[in-house]
C-alpha cells in the first residue's frame, strides 16, 4: 500500500515545506515510534524494527490542520500519539510516515460541576490537579473539587486522548465502569484527514465510534467527559494467608454499596513478593508469601474497611492517608493495572500477561477454578470493576510464565473454555484483540474521516473489506450509524 522510499522522501519534503512546525527527525524518532509493546514476546518479535520517518509536535489546532493537510496531499501515513503508554503497538507505525505527537496540545478548555472539556494531549494527572483545585458553578459560586472518573496506572504521563483511543478503563472503573459506559464520554471534536481538513463534533453515542480503535478511524482533538466528586483517598494494602479469603474480601469490598471506593486490586501470591523485590518502595509493605489486596477508599470509609478486613481475617500491612500520599508523591496505584506487569517483569523476564473479562456473578468461581486449573503458571491479578451495564465484576491482567506461543494460545483458550472473555494483548490488529470482529460502523466512520486510509494504516482489518460493507449497507443487509454531515 505504501512505498517506504517514497514515504520517506515525501515526509522530508513536508518538513521543509512547513518549517514553522516543531519537527523531530533525530534519534528521538525511535523512542517516539514505540510504546510498551514489548510486554508481549509475540509483539516484540513482530514490531521491534518499526520506525516513523519524522515526528511533528503541533501546539494549536491550526498547526494540526497544517500537518494533516500536508500529509493528506502527499499521501503520507499518520500515526497519532499521546505519551505512548499503550501495551500492544497502538501507536507504532507499520508503514513509517509521520508521528503526530499531540502531547503539546494539552489545555483544559473548561470545567463545571460534573463535566469538563480538554484537548486530547492533556496529561491526566495535570487535568486532575486543575479539577481538584475546584471548579465554578453556573452561578459563579464554587462548584467543589472534581476529578476524572477513570485513570490508568500510567496517569502521570498518559494523555486523555491516549486513554480514549487505546485504553479501556482503570482506577475508578469500580464505580463508573469502563470508559465506554454510557455517560462517561459525552462528546469529541475530531478532524478529517483531507487536503482541506474539516472539524466535526460528535456527541454520544456516535463519539464512541472513535474509542479504542488506536486512532485508525478518526483524529480526536478534544474530549468532553463526565467527572467524579474528588475525595481524600486512603490507600491500604490488606494481606491474607489464603487465596479464598483474599478474593472473598476483595469481592465483598468491591460490592459494598456503603463504602466509597476508587480501586480494589487482588494480587495473588507470588505477585506481592515480585513487587517487593522489584522496588525498594514496596520492600516490607506486604507479608512474604501472602495474597494482597490493594485498595483506595475515602478516608471517612476507613472504619467500614476495617470491619471487612476483620471479617475475612486479613491484616493491613500498609496505610497512607491522602495527605501522606501527596507529600510522598508515591501511590499504590502505580503497582496496579499494567504497572503490576511492568514491575514483575523487572524481576522475572520470563513473564508476560493476558487480559480477560469475567462473567459478572460467576467471576469469583471462575477465578478460583482457573487458579486451580493453571496453578503457578498463571499468576492471578484481578481488577474489580463494574460492567457497562453496572454489575460488579472483575477484569484480569494475569501474569503468565511464557513458554512459547502455542502454550500462550492454549492458556487463553482454557480461559475461554471457562467462560472468560479474552482481549488478546499479543496482537496489534483492532479486530483481533478486544473488538473480536469487524464493526461496520467503525469502518464507515473511517471512510468519512479518513477517506484515503492514512490514519495508522494496517491495524484495522475492516478497512480491507470496506467496499463490501458499503454494498451490504446499500442493500439493507447492515445498518450504519448516522454521522453528522461534513
Amino acid at each position: 500500500m505504501f512505498d517506504r522510499t517514497r514515504t520517506q522522501q515525501a515526509t522530508a519534503a513536508l518538513a521543509t515545506e512547513l518549517p514553522g512546525l516543531e519537527w523531530i527527525t533525530d534519534s528521538r524518532v525511535e523512542r517516539l515510534s514505540q510504546d510498551f509493546y514489548w510486554f508481549s514476546p509475540v509483539l516484540k518479535r513482530q514490531l521491534a524494527e518499526l520506525r516513523a520517518d519524522a515526528v511533528v509536535r503541533p501546539r494549536t489546532e491550526d498547526e494540526i490542520r497544517a500537518a494533516v493537510a500536508g500529509c493528506a496531499r502527499a499521501g503520507i501515513p499518520i500515526t497519532v500519539r499521546g505519551s505512548g503508554t499503550g501495551n500492544y503497538g497502538q501507536c507504532m507505525p507499520l508503514h513509517g510516515g509521520v508521528i503526530l505527537d499531540l502531547s503539546a496540545y494539552n489545555r483544559l478548555l473548561w470545567a463545571k460541576p460534573g463535566v469538563a472539556r480538554a484537548q486530547a494531549g492533556i496529561r491526566m494527572m495535570e487535568m486532575d490537579r486543575q479539577l481538584q483545585q475546584g471548579v465554578a458553578g453556573p452561578d459563579g459560586r464554587p462548584g467543589g473539587a472534581w476529578e476524572l472518573r477513570c485513570v490508568p496506572s500510567t496517569f502521570r504521563s498518559a494523555t486523555l486522548g491516549g486513554l480514549y483511543g487505546g485504553g479501556f478503563g482503570g482506577v475508578g472503573s469500580i464505580n463508573y465502569g469502563p470508559l465506554a459506559s454510557t455517560g462517561n464520554v459525552l462528546g469529541v471534536k475530531a478532524m478529517t484527514v483531507e487536503p482541506e481538513p474539516k472539524t466535526v463534533e460528535l456527541r454520544a453515542p456516535e463519539a464512541l465510534l472513535l474509542h479504542h480503535v488506536y486512532g485508525t478511524n478518526g483524529l480526536v482533538l478534544e474530549l468532553e467527559v463526565a467527572l467524579a466528586p474528588a475525595h481524600p483517598w486512603l490507600e491500604a494494602i490488606v494481606c491474607f494467608d489464603g487465596f479464598d479469603e483474599a478474593i472473598g474480601f476483595a469481592d465483598a469490598l468491591a460490592s459494598a454499596p456503603g463504602i466509597v471506593k476508587k480501586s480494589v486490586t487482588l494480587l495473588a501470591a507470588p505477585i506481592p513478593d515480585l513487587l517487593m523485590a522489584a522496588t525498594p518502595l514496596m520492600a516490607g509493605s506486604m507479608n512474604p508469601g501472602s495474597h494482597a489486596v490493594f485498595v483506595l477508599v475515602a478516608e471517612f470509609a476507613e472504619p467500614a474497611l476495617q470491619q471487612l478486613v476483620a471479617e475475612f481475617g486479613g491484616g493491613v500491612t500498609l496505610r497512607k492517608t491522602a495527605e501522606e500520599v501527596t507529600r510522598s508523591n508515591r501511590t499504590i496505584v502505580e503497582y496496579t493495572w499494567n504497572h503490576t506487569t511492568l514491575h514483575a517483569m523487572k524481576v522475572d523476564k520470563s513473564l508476560t500477561y493476558i487480559q480477560s473479562g469475567y462473567d459478572a456473578g460467576r467471576h469469583v468461581a471462575q477465578a478460583k477454578a482457573l487458579r486451580e486449573r493453571l496453578g503457578d503458571e498463571v499468576l492471578v491479578h484481578l481488577e474489580f470493576i463494574r460492567t457497562k451495564e453496572g454489575a460488579m465484576n472483575c477484569s484480569g491482567l494475569q501474569l503468565v510464565r511464557y513458554r512459547d506461543d502455542e502454550r500462550l494460545d492454549e492458556i487463553m483458550r482454557i480461559h475461554r473454555d471457562h467462560g472468560v472473555f479474552i482481549a488478546n494483548p499479543h496482537v496489534y490488529i483492532v479486530e483481533d484483540g478486544k473488538q473480536g470482529q469487524v464493526n461496520p460502523d467503525v469502518v464507515a466512520t473511517k471512510m468519512r474521516f479518513d477517506p484515503a486510509g492514512l490514519l495508522n494504516p494496517g491495524k484495522l482489518r475492516g478497512w480491507e473489506v470496506r467496499e463490501q460493507i458499503m454494498a451490504d449497507a446499500a442493500a439493507g443487509r447492515v445498518s450504519l450509524a448516522t454521522l453528522p454531515r461534513f
